[in-house]
Parts: structure tokens; C-alpha cells; sequence
């Protein structure tokens, strides 16, 4: 009788397993960190921020997973890599006194690195020593050109460097090795531990018109996806930040809920319910035309209903917007003071774009506000290319539309532009809610008032008439315009200086 061959079970899908890093951003265009127990190049020229990567891994090892780790260096001393990090938020040394981790400097000696009997016995057993005191789980060599500078045999070079990375995988350490470039586009000057990697991290630090831009890209990454493009990174108080250059998605649930202008005149024009909460405002317009006076209208509405409010003034210091701001009626002082208000004023040419926007994400993160307000969106033109800009202006979009925050912006439009719908920051199809604010001549050319329309609102009935905007000591009031351009008497006062 024919023996039936039994049918071979599907193998069983294994993950790679990761070993999460901590690092802002980073686990998330790894899609969880680096490959656990194996060994991660990390390549990039002189102050590309490969070190503070390392210290950063290990600092979270230890504080957020519970995982010692061992620090060899064959650069810098113990005390040189607590000056590294003493301007950062990073308590290396205290984490030091308690065992967590342990910082080896190995001094290589000419004689340490002859080509005749080299090998790395005394090395391996100097780290074994330091892994088992501690029991790490997470060991960085910084750097590995250090180790083999004095070999220039390949056949010598590529056995002992084998063997290292074989001995590092059999302890079951997730190891973190730097290098530096070599030539002809070798990530590393002898051009062989790239291949013998199981994940290759290339940082790049530029200067573009005068601004440091640092960059982070996943050259491979063996059994995972992985994110592919570059991406900017910052160095700041707290240590690295990744900021991916993919958005939060969009899958934020939908919702009816109003939050009002701050305006009642405005709130008519939505058909009595104001903005949609949780969505996009965009306010553009020449100078002068009373943006801001419409922010802070927004701003004091949310605070007075008990929500926080983000003001981020790129144009204004903080005292400066509220002394301009009173006197339309709309008193910032009272809400600072209860902790409802808070004003971020910074110039847009102090530090590079990544940073705006990593400060965006701190500050959300801290003051957890239920709106936030940009005055000027359009400042931060000349910071970046219209690519970067528009990049990033979509990123803080996405940033709030995540968290549920209304984001209200305004643009500055330039006075010669032809179309005073223009974008000039070229994401108003990202925008829920887009009113424009021009100049017109009243009574042929009498005097010079303000008007407002609402160009879109998504998902809301709204008015699409042309508007008087009257800013007086009470307040912004709207008055209708009527069809042959003059506008409705009852309303004369006009603060046209603001």
C-alpha cells in the first residue's frame, strides 16, 4: 500500500526581534530599533553626532528598559565623555555610580597594533570582564577605526574583524559600532565591516546658507522594513531627536463639534457655529490687515472657555503682542497668569527648520493645549527650500490634526500679488478653513477700510459675502457689505493704525 506523504507545515513567521532605542523618532523609521543582538554600524564625519548617538542609546537602555550597558571608547577618556554630555539633560555619571552603565577607555599603544600577532585576545577578554561585572545587554565601540588603525594587511583586518562581530553575537549583546567614511563612497575607511553588519546608520551634517543641517538615513537593514528617505535630527538639552519626514497619517476621526471664533459677528458667518474643532485655520493677508487682532480674537476665546492656547509669534515678543492686543479688548495678562495662555516668541532665522519644529512637539508634549496659534505661518519662508517648508508645515499640521488641536496660522501676503487667494506657502489644500483679509476703498476712494471673506470651510455651511472687519476698542466687529460696494452705516469706527 502507497505510504501518503504527509503535507510540510508552513514555517512559522519569526519577527525580528528589536531592541527599542528610546530615541525620539528614531524607533519609529526603524519600526522599533535596532536588530537585537547583532552588531549596527553607525557611520558619518566628524561632528555628526555619532557619539551622542551611542551615549543616547545607552542612556535609555538603562533608564527606560532596564538594560545595563558597557561604553568602550579607544578616543576618550571617562572624564572627557562626562564634559561630552554636560550641557545635555543626560546624567551619564550618576547612571555610572550605579552600575548601570560602565565606561571602558582602552589606550592602544603603537606595540598594541603591529601587523606581526596581532589579535584582539586582551581586547575580548577586557570586555567580556566588563559585560559579565554588569550583566549588559547593550555594548558601544567608539570607534572602530581606532581599534584597527595600524593594519593595513586585509587578510589580517578582515579575520579580526570577523571575529569580533562573531564574538559579539554569540555573548547576545546588541552592539553599536562607529566608524568614519572612507573613500570612494566606502562607508568605512577599511571598506569591510559595511558588509558584515546586520544595519548600517549613515549621519551627515551640512551647512546650506549658512544653517547646520544634520541628516539620518538607513543605508540597510537586514529582515526589517525600515524607513529609506534621509531625515533630519537635532542635538538639543534632551539629546538626539529623529523628526520623520512622513506625517501622522490620516486617520484622525472626523467630528461636528464647534469651537467658536471668539468673534460672534465671524461665528454668524459659519452659520452661528464657528470652526470645526480639531481642524486647520489659515488667515491670510496683507500687512496690516488685522491677522493677529483675529489670532488673539481665537486665542483669549479658548482661554476664557477654560482650554489652553499655544501662541508661537515669530514677529512679536511676548509683552510687545499684548500690549498691542489690549488695545482692541483682548487682554492676554489674566490667562498667562492662570497657566491657560503661554506665548513662544522667537526669531525663524535663529536655528533651522528641524528645530521649529522639534520645539513644536516638546512644547505640545509639556503644555498639552487644546489649540495653538502661528503668527506668521509665511516667516518661515526663507529658512528653507519651498520643498523643506512645505515638508515641514505639513508635519506640524499633521502634529495637531493627531492630537485633536485646533491650529490656527496666518500668512502674510505680499502687497504686489495679483491674487489675494495666493499661497504663498503653497499648503492651502491642507487647510480646512481659509479666510482672507484684503484692503478696500470705501466711497470710492475716500478712506481705506479692511474686508474678509471666507475663501473654504470644509464640511460647514458658511457665508461667502465680502465683510467689513472693524477693529475698535471693544473688540472685531463684521459688518456686511452691500451689492453696489458701499458698506452699511451703523458701524464707523475703523482702527486703522493697527
Amino acid at each position: 500500500m502507497p505510504r501518503t506523504s504527509k503535507k510540510k507545515k508552513p514555517a512559522a513567521h519569526n519577527p525580528l526581534e528589536k531592541c527599542a532605542t528610546g530615541i525620539k523618532g528614531f524607533d519609529q523609521i526603524t519600526e522599533g530599533g535596532l536588530p537585537k543582538n547583532r552588531i549596527t554600524l553607525v557611520c558619518g564625519s566628524a561632528g555628526s553626532g555619532k557619539t551622542l548617538l551611542g551615549i543616547d542609546f545607552m542612556i535609555n537602555g538603562a533608564i527606560k528598559y532596564d538594560e545595563p550597558g558597557v561604553f568602550m571608547s579607544f578616543e576618550e577618556t571617562e572624564e572627557e565623555l562626562y564634559r561630552d554630555v554636560a550641557s545635555l539633560n543626560l546624567n551619564l555619571k550618576q547612571l555610572v555610580l550605579e552600575k548601570k552603565i560602565l565606561l571602558e577607555h582602552v589606550l592602544l599603544e603603537r606595540r598594541d597594533i603591529q601587523e606581526i600577532d596581532f589579535n584582539l585576545e586582551g581586547l575580548l577578554i577586557r570586555l567580556e570582564h566588563a559585560v559579565d561585572s554588569i550583566g549588559a545587554k547593550r555594548v558601544v565601540l567608539d570607534s572602530i577605526e581606532s581599534l584597527f588603525a595600524g593594519l593595513t594587511d586585509p587578510g589580517v583586518l578582515r579575520l579580526e574583524v570577523k571575529r569580533l562581530f562573531r564574538w559579539l553575537k554569540e555573548k547576545k549583546v546588541t552592539t553599536f559600532i562607529t566608524g568614519e567614511p572612507g573613500q570612494g563612497g566606502s562607508y568605512t575607511r577599511h571598506g569591510l565591516e559595511e558588509y558584515i553588519s546586520d544595519c548600517i546608520i549613515f549621519l551627515d551634517n551640512r551647512v546650506r546658507e549658512q544653517i547646520s543641517i544634520r541628516r539620518i538615513r538607513i543605508i540597510k537593514y537586514r529582515g526589517s522594513n525600515h524607513g529609506t528617505n534621509e531625515y533630519p535630527f537635532v542635538i538639543d538639552s534632551d539629546g538626539l531627536s529623529v523628526i520623520p519626514i512622513t506625517s501622522a497619517g490620516l486617520d484622525q476621526p472626523g467630528t461636528a463639534k464647534r469651537v467658536s471664533t471668539g468673534i460672534p459677528s465671524l461665528d454668524e458667518m459659519f452659520k452661528g457655529g464657528g470652526y470645526t474643532r480639531g481642524s486647520t485655520i489659515l488667515v491670510s493677508g496683507t500687512a496690516g490687515t488685522g491677522k493677529t487682532s483675529l489670532a488673539a480674537a481665537f486665542a483669549t476665546e479658548r482661554c476664557r472657555q477654560g482650554e489652553r492656547c499655544l501662541f508661537l509669534s515669530y514677529e512679536e515678543s511676548s509683552g510687545q503682542l499684548a500690549q498691542n492686543m489690549s488695545s482692541i479688548g483682548f487682554h492676554f495678562e489674566p490667562y498667562i497668569k492662570k497657566g491657560l495662555l503661554k506665548i513662544a516668541s522667537t526669531r525663524p532665522s535663529f536655528f533651522g527648520l528641524e528645530m521649529h519644529l522639534l520645539d513644536l512637539y516638546k512644547i505640545i508634549a509639556d503644555f498639552k493645549p487644546q489649540a495653538v496659534v502661528i503668527d506668521p505661518l509665511t516667516s518661515l519662508i526663507g529658512e528653507g527650500s519651498e520643498r523643506e517648508i512645505k515638508s515641514m508645515v505639513t508635519r506640524m499640521i499633521d502634529l495637531l490634526k493627531s492630537e485633536g488641536i485646533t491650529g490656527f496660522f496666518t500668512s502674510l501676503v505680499s502687497s504686489t500679488a495679483q491674487n489675494f487667494t495666493s499661497g504663498e506657502v503653497g499648503v492651502s489644500s491642507l487647510i480646512d478653513t481659509w479666510i482672507v483679509v484684503r484692503e478696500l476703498e470705501e466711497n470710492a476712494g475716500s478712506r481705506r477700510i479692511r474686508g474678509l471673506y471666507i475663501v473654504k470651510s470644509r464640511g460647514t455651511n458658511h457665508s461667502s459675502d465680502i465683510h467689513k472687519l472693524i477693529l475698535s476698542d471693544d473688540g472685531i466687529t463684521l459688518v456686511p457689505v452691500d451689492t453696489v460696494g458701499r458698506v452699511d452705516q451703523g458701524d464707523t469706527v475703523d482702527r486703522s493704525h493697527l
